[in-house]
């Protein structure tokens, strides 16, 4: 038996997370997944329930999880981690907000640091003024996929958007665009009357948005009308849609009530980064000209209102509405991975395991990368167990 050596202790941080504790929620490894005298090994899909693939012992991995919940801090170790045995890795984000440029902060991006040290794909790479839909996102992020593959290294796909999450790993046939239908039904002012029609219309489409998501109830009767199929038939979230392919996925979870302090507390230091003199700035270089898929990101909304009547509505109220908006956006993107069967939850469990010094990852639970990795790319030293 090989012995990692990466990734025991306890965590180093600031505030109430100093030193959490976790449980084993993956797997317990019972070998270094990685060895160079040692022919890679996957255990099959039906043993562990998790989908493998078969590609000289490589997988593809995906580390999903609500917003604030660690995923791009687990997701460069795991790349780490992987480099430190020979075996190069690149991260592919899902996330709807980090393709834009110029909202580093307020999205939370990948630092310029870590970018070059780990390649990173669909990050910063449409102004925010495009409308950058789920079909151009899963062009441009199975397009990266394969050249990652043919690099002959491991894609690790990050993000908490699902519907971008499921766009990749479910390969969806994603429904076309009608201008036409579209414009017409802008027209309409009443968004309880456009879901009432999506009620009658597609009963099943209705019932996974919120009745005052205009954008969406706006797309689903968009492609339901022009296209003559259901909106819901095109897949994301269907249970039958969800079957063993090429993807180990893992999802990172926290109590709510901590999770929630993780959001407050990411807003403070977003906001001594320079937040508010960020979206000031994409406020005076786009202006109306955003996209209304921008507009509606996280925090910037509440900075634009305030920026834009900061008597009426105040900096503190603003931030107020942001965490409290981020945390119900949370809660819905729980929900959505909660729905997908082969999501393997790794869970904080403050009552459980210590492990040492994580440098440079705090509030960062080392266990979930140890179990990411091992579960994911587990190798049986001369063990076959079918």
């Amino acid at each position: 038996m090989l012995a990692c050596g990466l990734f025991f202790g306890k965590l180093q941080g600031d505030g109430p997370f100093t030193a959490l504790q976790y449980r084993l929620a993956a797997v317990e490894p019972r070998a270094c997944p990685f060895s160079a005298q040692q022919p890679w090994r996957t255990r099959s899909a039906q043993d562990v329930g998790w989908s493998v693939r078969e590609n000289g012992g490589v997988k593809r991995l995906a580390i999903v999880g609500p917003t604030a919940a660690g995923k791009t801090a687990v997701a460069l170790e795991v790349a780490r981690s992987l480099g430190s045995v020979g075996l190069a890795a690149e991260i592919v984000s899902a996330d709807s907000m980090c393709v834009y440029r110029g909202m580093d902060i307020g999205t939370a991006q990948p630092s310029a640091e870590e970018r070059a040290e780990i390649p990173h794909h669909l990050v910063s790479v449409v102004d925010p003024t495009v409308e950058y839909s789920v079909a151009d996102y899963q062009r441009g992020a199975l397009a990266a996929i394969l050249d990652i593959e043919a690099r002959g290294a491991v894609p690790i796909l990050v993000g908490g958007t699902g519907l971008y999450v499921d766009a990749v790993v479910d390969e969806l046939v994603m429904p076309g665009q009608y201008p036409a239908v579209k414009a017409e039904l802008e027209k309409e002012s009443d968004v309880a009357l456009l879901y009432a029609r999506l009620q009658t219309l597609d009963p099943l489409a209705s019932t996974r948005m919120e009745p005052t998501n205009r954008r969406r109830i706006i797309r689903a009767l968009e492609v339901g009308v022009g296209s003559g199929k259901p909106f819901s038939s095109y897949g994301p979230g269907l249970q039958e849609s969800q079957v063993a392919n090429a993807w180990a996925i893992f999802g990172l979870r926290w109590p709510r009530g901590e999770l929630a302090q993780r959001i407050a507390r990411r807003y403070e230091q977003q906001m001594a980064d320079g937040f508010l003199n960020e979206a000031s700035s994409l406020l005076t270089t786009f202006g109306e000209s955003l996209s209304r898929t921008a507009l509606q990101a996280l925090g910037y909304r509440e900075l634009w209102n305030h920026l834009r009547s900061p008597e009426s509505y105040p900096l503190e109220v603003a931030l107020a509405d942001a965490v409290l908006r981020t945390r119900q956006f949370s809660v819905r993107q729980e929900r959505w991975f909660r729905r997908d069967v082969r999501v393997r939850w790794i869970d904080r469990d403050a009552g459980a395991i210590d492990f040492a010094d994580f440098a440079g990852v705090p509030d960062v639970p080392g266990v979930m990368v140890r179990n990411i990795v091992s579960a994911a790319f587990e190798v049986e030293a001369g063990v076959d167990r079918g």
